[in-house]
């Protein structure tokens, strides 16, 4: 009885939308007004674990099914984590999970232990373009496959690309961007990536649609472009610079800088937060190891140390959200193949990493920034938003 009262009182700061609490049969209400979901404990949760981190241990506990939300999964995040200022997270105690190292041997396998997981999962929820990233809607009933088609013609225009230039995409996923821009654009496409099951995909892509004379994928880290040789009229990097980690903003500018020719054109998309902080615990563990959020200041900050020139900055937000919900229902219409390739509690942690993200970009605790640059100075550029 104690340990459910503590727990309750812990749960009681979190109050800004009210909820119903259900701890062995008993209900406990959060908040003024009417309940707008209900969080039913099948087992109570230490608070000392809560103290650690609050997103940790009710993380887990969702995963574990010892935690249960009654009603529509979204729905309750949605309400609950635009509180997420009130956790708690003990970096001290949590010091190797939140500041790991971003040694080149170390981040690969970070990076691969997410995108590693198998295209075959991936194609059971992305769209036909397997664009893992947000998505444009440039219309209220876009689908998702179109808002993504309307994210890279989008991003191709704001480079304001030329045929025969020369095209770099640092973390190219699965491909998408850099067969359309050969396709529409006639230009020589590069991407790099770390992900080993990405590379054979998109190879395989760029073999499909006959446009090898046109684009070569490459497993590179990008601290290894400067030794390349090349250079390049236009630079993009779509949802990569998440992974860099907080000591190589820099790192990355300057090799982004060394092999762009000067007046060439650098979009930078990527997931960013208001302020400066070494990201969620839960999300570090299980989804993103390795994974830091920037903010929006201290790019613009290492974009202007390389003598990159900021020409537009846009916020898409939103239309990650809706990203994401689509992605979120795509996935639970696939959850029986989902379990046949793994467990339940894998089953249970990516609803909640979906629902959860979606949720995050509703309420602003994250963002997603386009930054459009050029090396030094452009004239060329059109003086209005041509895009």
């Amino acid at each position: 009885m104690i340990v459910e009262n503590v727990l309750v009182d812990f749960l009681k700061k979190f109050d800004e939308n009210p909820f119903l609490v259900k701890i062995k049969g008993k209900e406990y209400k959060i908040g003024d007004g009417m309940p707008e979901f209900t969080v039913n404990f099948h087992k109570t949760i230490p608070v000392a674990e809560l103290m650690t981190s609050t997103s940790l241990a009710l993380g887990e506990a969702y995963m574990d099914n010892d935690l249960e939300i009654e009603g529509d999964l979204y729905n309750a995040l949605d309400h609950f984590l635009g509180q997420m200022g009130k956790f708690s997270t003990d970096e001290k105690a949590l010091k190797k999970l939140m500041f790991s190292s971003t040694a080149k041997k170390n981040q690969e396998k970070e990076v691969r232990s997410h995108y590693d997981l198998g295209n075959d999962f991936y194609k059971l929820w992305l769209d036909d373009t397997m664009s893992y990233s947000c998505g444009y809607f440039r219309h209220e009933d876009d689908t998702l496959y179109q808002a993504q088609v309307n994210k890279v013609d989008y991003i191709l225009e704001k480079l304001h690309l030329e045929k025969g230039m020369s095209l770099l995409d640092i973390g190219c996923g699965w491909g998408f961007l850099l067969t359309e821009a050969a396709k529409k654009y006639k230009v020589h496409g590069t991407g790099i990536t770390l992900s080993a099951e990405q590379h054979k995909e998109a190879t395989r892509k760029v073999a499909e649609l006959g446009l090898e004379d046109l684009v070569t994928i490459k497993v590179m880290d990008y601290r290894d472009l400067p030794k390349c040789g090349q250079q390049f009229d236009r630079i993009v990097s779509v949802g990569m610079v998440e992974h860099v980690g907080r000591d190589n903003y820099q790192k990355f500018m300057n090799c982004a800088n060394q092999v762009l020719k000067p007046g060439g054109l650098f979009l930078l998309h990527f997931i960013s937060a208001l302020k400066e902080h070494p990201g969620d615990p839960w999300i570090k563990k299980y989804i993103f190891p390795g994974g830091k959020v920037p903010s929006l200041r201290e790019m613009a900050y290492c974009a202007a140390e390389e003598n990159f020139h900021t020409l537009d900055i846009e916020n898409l937000r939103l239309h990650y959200n809706k990203t994401l919900l689509c992605w979120l229902f795509n996935y639970r219409e696939h959850k029986d193949e989902v379990r046949r390739m793994f467990d339940e509690r894998f089953v249970r942690m990516w609803d909640l990493y979906l629902a959860s993200c979606a949720a995050t970009f509703h309420n602003g605790v994250i963002d997603l920034h386009q930054i459009l640059m050029s090396k030094g100075i452009n004239n060329e550029v059109p003086m209005v938003r041509w895009y």
